[in-house]
């Protein structure tokens, strides 16, 4: 195709490419995938990945009528990694394997391939989904916050997570390998544009936050944000220090990393903002 796209088709190509790579909600493959293309599908993941975030705000809820969190909270944890055919899983034990098998690129590239999981992956896997677990229980019996704040804080998490993808692509990125995702991605997504969809995102969740706990919930909202960026920008740099640049097993890994960390984030701010009252 030589012609330019209009903003029409660019606008559903990107969502189509957001849902289908991200959610394992069916969806028409995009007509065409180009660097365009995959920057807005990165930069839509929030939106794209928002019926998921759907399965936490219902676990929540549930949490509240049923005394029993914990179990509430793994189960939810599990319909996540489901929800995405467990493939953000399968990318953070790919990364860990390779990041930890051999400080030589090439070899670390090659293990990232073979699709084995190692010792290193399998302990990513347990610990981060424990973390998400663990979090999103201390979430869940925040009793000292109504429903509707907790239910902001653990979309605002999720959220977060996924904007990890837009700055994990962020212009100046480069593709570990010349082939799949990564090279796809990789440097797609400009800084305005995260930089715009980051604020966008920490206005959202100050205000959800705020309706239900004050201006120190609205700020650990924020900071919420703000962890998932660094968090992200931590990960991206070891990765390029080590492999030459991102993978599409790097982007799975900050979804779930960046999740773990979020959720971490805000049963942090659940339990600390009642004390500044």
């Amino acid at each position: 195709m030589t012609e330019s796209p209009t903003a029409a088709p660019l606008l559903v190509d990107g969502w189509r490419m957001s849902v289908g790579t991200l959610t394992a909600i069916p969806v028409r493959p995009p007509s065409r995938i180009d660097r365009r293309v995959a920057g807005l599908a990165m930069l839509l993941a929030p939106l794209a990945t928002l019926p998921i975030a759907g399965i936490w705000l219902l676990g929540a809820f549930a949490a509240r009528l049923l005394p029993a969190p914990t179990l509430f909270a793994v189960v939810v944890v599990a319909l996540m990694v489901l929800s995405t055919r467990a493939m953000h899983v399968d990318g953070l034990a790919d990364t860990a394997d390779g990041l930890s098998a051999s400080y030589d690129r090439e070899r670390a590239l090659v293990v990232m391939r073979t699709g084995d999981v190692g010792p290193s992956g399998a302990a990513a896997i347990a610990l981060t989904l424990a973390l998400q677990g663990s979090a999103t229980a201390t979430l869940f019996t925040a009793a000292t916050f109504g429903l509707g704040t907790v239910l902001g804080l653990g979309l605002v998490a999720f959220v977060a997570s996924r904007l990890s993808l837009a700055f994990a692509c962020i212009s100046g990125i480069p593709a570990a390998r010349p082939g799949g995702l990564g090279a796809t991605v990789a440097g797609s997504v400009s800084r305005s544009a995260a930089a715009t969809s980051a604020l966008l995102i920490a206005v959202f969740g100050a205000l959800v936050a705020a309706l239900g706990g004050g201006r120190w919930a609205a700020a650990g909202a924020v900071f919420v944000v703000l962890v998932a960026i660094v968090t992200t920008r931590l990960l991206v740099r070891r990765c390029v220090r080590r492999l030459g640049g991102i993978t599409g097993d790097v982007l799975g890994a900050a979804i779930e990393i960046s999740a773990a960390i979020t959720l971490t984030a805000a049963a942090v701010v659940a339990l600390v903002v009642p004390m500044l009252r």
